[in-house]
This record gives structure tokens, sequence and C-alpha cells, in this order.
């Protein structure tokens, strides 16, 4: 890949060939799907959808006895409209447990609810453009989810956790010296983590011209491929300039010269890699919480709106292009303020 390539090109690209990949695995009559979805989804979307097809053909394959003996690329599109509505809830109940090579696969309810949505996403675009007569997916209902309790950071434990970062590691003297070596890389990035609330891929994403100290900025690539300017406070700022100290004295490998944050081989960090690191920490210093890069975010989130009570500003600046997105978030506190709201106004003076 060409040196000047930001990493979200870099990214896409890879995308790209994986999503070239999957469609070879597909019937041919999928590829005019996804050139039609091509301008409106992201590349990982449409990832998503193939990965999710592709075990919808593996399932019709399995249960469906005109296609034994056939591949995935053999079913034929006639065979989607001569489905029906109980054809796709018996695919629902499949999804939720069954076995493929030699290995027994469960959905959980989110990636029961993802699968669906892939598959009705496939059929109306199929029925929109009269490739197909019916359309069974439309008549079943997508699955409800049970809410989970967001966990988060209380403010002190927050503080414990950049403590954490930068004291001794509790670990063996090969562990020590590692974390000697990388924790001012590390509380960078964990305090812009904590501090700006950006996604762990847009973090690591970030390359050294996408700072901008004059304003207190950066320039992040959202989800979706736009761009846009975070701001950071001071805190993040000492941490970022500190860590830019030993940063720009690192020669690193080619085609990783401006990546901001950098592995132990000299290359851009990957997003695994950071979310080891926010996992490490996290249970050397907060065990009895399940702590992951997004529950960074959503720690940011929640101090932002306790603080600010827009609701607006934290959906943008979260990077949320529905607010409703946000109000799911932080609903709990959003009734917690309208329930301290009933005594602030006094109907007759004392």
């Amino acid at each position: 890949m060409a040196d000047n390539q930001s990493y979200a090109e870099q990214n896409n690209i890879k995308n790209e060939l994986r999503l070239r990949e999957l469609r070879a695995q597909l019937p041919p009559y999928c590829g005019t799907f996804f050139r039609g979805i091509e301008q409106v989804t992201a590349s990982r979307t449409r990832i998503a959808y193939a990965v999710d097809l592709k075990v919808f053909f593996e399932f019709l394959i399995s249960r469906n006895p005109t296609l034994k003996g056939k591949t995935i690329r053999e079913v034929p599109l006639s065979l989607l409209s001569e489905l029906q509505s109980y054809d796709i809830e018996e695919y629902l109940e499949y999804l939720k447990v069954y076995e493929k090579d030699d290995s027994v696969i469960t959905n959980s309810e989110r990636g029961i609810k993802r699968k669906i949505c892939s598959l009705r996403a496939f059929y109306n675009y199929l029925y929109k453009n009269h490739a197909i007569e019916n359309n069974p997916a439309i008549q079943v209902s997508v699955p409800k989810l049970h809410e989970k309790v967001i966990i988060r950071l209380d403010p002190d434990e927050t503080a414990r956790l950049l403590d954490c970062v930068e004291s001794e590691y509790s670990g063996s003297d090969r562990q020590n010296a590692f974390h000697q070596r990388n924790k001012i890389r590390d509380l960078a990035m964990m305090t812009l983590l904590l501090g700006t609330g950006v996604r762990i891929s847009e973090c690591i994403g970030l390359d050294i011209n996408d700072l901008d100290f004059e304003h207190d900025r950066m320039k992040v690539v959202r989800k979706g491929g736009y761009e846009a300017f975070v701001y950071f406070g001071e805190e993040v700022r000492e941490a970022l300039l500190d860590y830019l100290e030993i940063r720009k004295q690192q020669v690193t490998k080619e085609g990783h010269e401006n990546a901001l944050f950098l592995s132990g081989q000299q290359r851009r960090m990957t997003v695994r890699a950071a979310e080891n690191l926010v996992k490490k920490y996290a249970q050397n210093c907060i065990p009895l919480k399940k702590i992951t890069p997004h529950k960074l975010r959503s720690t940011y989130g929640t101090s932002l709106y306790q603080e600010t009570g827009d609701i607006y500003l934290v959906a943008d600046v979260l990077g949320h292009k529905d607010v409703n997105t946000t109000r799911k978030h932080y609903a709990a506190i959003e009734d917690e303020r309208r329930r301290s709201a009933r005594n602030k106004v006094h109907l007759r003076k004392d």
C-alpha cells in the first residue's frame, strides 16, 4: 500500500478485498445487491451483510432437499421467492444454535437481530427491483432486544485506572520492564479515550499530523467514513505532548511513519492490540468491572451529559448521527434529571 494513503484509505482497501472474497462465495445475483448499496453503506457494513447472507445460504442448503449436493453459488434466485414466512422463522430458530465444521455455534439476541436485519435488507432490495415476486422476510418481526445495564467507570475508578497506568505494573520483572517502556504511550491513549470519547478505531487511526495543538483538537475519521474535529482538554493535551516527545524519536516500519500510536514492532497499533491494552489495565486495577474501550466511551459520554445536560451536544461529540441513539444510552440519567425537576419550581413563596 502506498505510503501517502491514510489509515482509513488503507482500511477501506483491505475491507474491499475481504468483501470481494466473500462475494465470490455467494450466488452471482448477490453482486447486484452489493453494488446497489455501495453508495449508502460503509465497507464494514457490506462485509457484515456478506457474512450474514452466507450463513443464510448455508442454512438453506442444510434444510432444503432440492439443494442437496449443491454449493452456495448454485442456490437459484427463484428459490428465494418460493420461501414463506415460516421458513424465515425456522431460520431464526436455527440461528440460536447450530453445528458447523464440528463446532457448535450460538448467536446472542443482538447477533440474531443483525442477521435478520441483513436478510430483510437483501430481500427488500431484490423485491424493490423486481428480481423476486415474494418478500417473506418482511412478514417476520425483528426480535426485541433485552436492554443491558450500561457499565461505565465512576470518577474515582477513572482516576484509579489512570494512576494504575502511571504506577508500577504488578507482574513479573519482564512485564514491568515492558510496562515502563510503554507507559507514556499507554497513558496518552487511555487519557485520550477517557477525555474525548472517541472510538478505539478512531483512536488508533490517528496520524501525528491529525493533531492540532493550536486549537486543541484532532481530526478523526468517524464511523461511516466522514471526517470531523474532536476537541480535547488540558489533561489530554499534556498526555499527548509527553508521548510525542518519545514518538518523534522512534524509527518506524515503512508505511507507518505518520501513525500516532505504535506497537512494539514499530507499526501502527491494531484495534485488537489496543483493546487488549485496555483490558490488561482494567483487570489489574478494576477487576470487578468488565471494561472495554467502548465502556471508556460510555464513561466520557456520561460525564459530559452530567456536566452539561445537553443530549444534543453529547450526540454531536460522540459522533452519533441520530440523537435517539445517544438518548437510549443515557435514558436512566435523563430520568434522574426529570425527577430532580419536581421540586425546582415553587407555586407559592414561603
